[in-house]
């Protein structure tokens, strides 16, 4: 599958959590585990709070950064569950990106009222 096949999957699966739980209101991490859940039935590989190292100039700076989900090993997703939506968490994925070489990021919202509202695709010269 290549990114875009995955982010369907994503989507569907993003759709189906925030139905099956009932919408807004529960914590991030519950909208995590069940995507990853989900995602997974869906017969691609998830890998939850992946650890990213952090390096500069050619040196490790920082304890790894975890990423909330890594799907078939080429697309990030950053998941939220907030009612007010930043623009930052786009810049913060496409940073994400950056650092591990890859091209699609998502950022799913899953404090709004309807999912498909908090569903953001971020590039990185895809």
């Amino acid at each position: 599958m290549d990114e875009n096949e995955i982010s369907k999957v994503i989507v569907e699966s993003a759709i189906e959590v925030h139905k099956t739980l009932g919408g807004p209101g529960l914590l991030e991490s519950i909208y995590r585990d069940a995507l990853a859940f989900e995602i997974k039935g869906r017969g691609v590989i998830v890998e939850t709070e992946k650890p990213v190292a952090v390096k500069y100039k050619g040196e490790i700076i920082a304890a790894p950064f975890k990423l909330d989900l890594l799907a078939g090993g080429l697309v990030i997703v950053e998941c939220k569950a907030v009612l007010t939506y930043n623009p930052i968490f786009e810049s913060q994925t496409l940073t994400y990106l950056r650092l591990t070489g890859l091209k699609l990021g998502m950022v799913i919202n899953f404090g709004q009222r309807l999912v498909k509202h908090g569903i953001h695709r971020v590039v990185n010269g895809l």
